[in-house]
């Protein structure tokens, strides 16, 4: 290798490189300059030191452990993190920003993953499937399983939407061709974007109250902490379906959780407070017919696993060719992302 190669250092544990890279992916690396490795199936801080040493770019994932502030002052000819994840938050310290380094993300590729998963768990409470195969599993009657269970019409609901980022703007472009009335709540959706996107923007209070499906995907900030609770939880009208996605930290899961026991509405959670979700949590409790739980399983698909890691293959190869980056996160952006 030319000892002018710029050097990659790619920060993911041995299961995420598995998860991200392809061998496409990996070539394409490879033929960009020198990489190097992690030599253990973890990746720890002083990992992440020694492998940044002369490096241009590197390469992060879930598990990377955070940056140090000073990482600049070590790490003099680090140019770019390409994150093949989504928050950035937790992993770049603001004073990287401020010190040059560039950020790069994956975050549009795992939009398209959550979104699905938000309509399916719609569709799924709309339908009743869940509650239909159960009844006629556990020896319900043909006609009487039908009678039971309630049917309604995805097309005809109105669907709220809390955040108009990535992953909310994609939920709303698979919503609209059904026909639903989406409302989205979002304090920088202008209005021309909204009437582009074919929705309407309106007050958290309006939206909680007209909505017959709730989907949150805003970021956890300190104005959004604990945006939903007891209060607002009230204001939905019985029968409507809660989906969180997004982050935990949203809602009130104590408020959420008597709202569940009260049988007044339905919920599909994806977050916890508490993750890995305890074996003794109330979530899991089976009287609990009206939510759905799964375990933070929105965001991952197969496809999107190597979309993610193929797209900061491709930035790395931008920023080395000085050619402009698609997915780079601005200090300015930071305020209001997830």
């Amino acid at each position: 290798m030319n000892e002018q190669a710029p050097v990659i250092a790619v920060l993911l544990s041995e299961k995420t490189r598995r998860m991200m890279l392809d061998d496409a992916a990996v070539a394409q690396l490879n033929a960009l300059g020198e990489v190097r490795w992690p030599t253990g199936a973890t990746v720890d801080a002083t990992d992440v030191d020694h492998l940044l040493q002369g490096a241009t770019a590197c390469l992060t994932g879930w598990g990377t452990p955070p940056f140090d502030p000073a990482a600049r002052q070590r790490h003099p000819q680090l140019a770019l993190v390409a994150h093949s994840a989504g928050s950035v938050r937790t992993l770049v310290p603001v004073r990287l920003f401020d010190d040059g380094i560039r950020v790069t993300h994956a975050a549009s590729k795992i939009a398209a993953s959550v979104a699905e998963f938000v309509v399916a768990e719609a569709l799924l409470a709309m339908r009743g499937i869940h509650r239909l195969h159960h009844q006629l599993r556990n020896g319900g009657e043909w006609l009487d399983v039908r009678a039971a269970v309630p049917q309604r019409l995805l097309g005809a609901r109105t669907v709220g939407i809390v955040g108009a980022g990535y992953v909310g703007r994609a939920v709303m472009r698979l919503l609209v061709p059904f026909g639903c009335r989406v409302l989205v709540v979002d304090p920088f959706l202008h209005d021309s974007e909204a009437a582009a996107l074919g929705v309407f923007s309106v007050g958290l209070n309006d939206m909680l109250a007209q909505s017959d499906v709730i989907s949150l995907h805003a970021p956890v900030l300190p104005e959004t902490r604990r945006m939903i609770g007891a209060r607002e939880l009230a204001l939905l009208r019985p029968g409507t379906l809660f989906i969180n996605t997004a982050r935990a930290e949203l809602v009130d899961e104590a408020a959420l959780l008597a709202e569940i026991r009260s049988g007044r509405i339905e919920a599909a959670l994806d977050v916890f407070d508490n993750e890995p979700l305890r074996q003794d949590s109330p979530f899991r409790d089976p009287a609990l017919a009206n939510v759905t739980i799964s375990p933070h399983a929105a965001g991952h698909t197969e496809e999107a696993h190597f979309a993610q890691g193929q797209a900061m293959v491709d930035e790395i190869g931008r920023l080395l060719r000085r050619e402009p980056l698609h997915h780079e996160v601005s200090r300015a952006m930071l305020d209001r992302m997830a």
